[in-house]
């Protein structure tokens, strides 16, 4: 089992940067991938950025891609995403989930965080 934590969520300007943590426990494979997802209200939830547990592998969506980055400390088992010239159509619950597949189908993870809200004001 692993479990995942979300924090750092809030609201922000346009323009403005949040940095999102994702705190994993329980058993972390090495070659796990973590991801984080965002599902806007009335909207799927759809893929924003991965990272391989181990290695540097690193991939985002293309509506982030240039503006978020994802990092991890795997000393202090914490995936962050880091989110930077923030829009109103950012605005999202944003969750952290793990697989041992990383990929941005949300079906292919097995473990979810409870999620964090980003709310991003024009």
């Amino acid at each position: 089992q692993v479990q995942l934590v979300e924090s750092g969520g809030g609201l922000v300007q346009a323009g403005g940067s949040l940095r999102l943590s994702c705190a994993a426990s329980g058993r972390i494979f090495s070659n796990y991938g973590i991801a984080w997802f965002r599902q806007a209200p009335g909207k799927e939830r759809e893929f924003a950025a991965g990272i391989r547990w181990s290695g540097a592998m690193t991939f985002y969506s293309d509506s982030v891609k240039g503006r978020f980055t994802i990092s991890k400390d795997n000393a202090k088992n914490t995936v962050y995403l880091q989110m930077n010239s923030l829009k109103p159509e950012d605005t999202a619950v944003y969750y952290c989930a793990a697989s041992f597949r990383l990929s941005g189908i949300s079906g292919e993870y097995d473990y979810w965080g409870q999620g964090t809200q980003v709310t991003v004001s024009s």
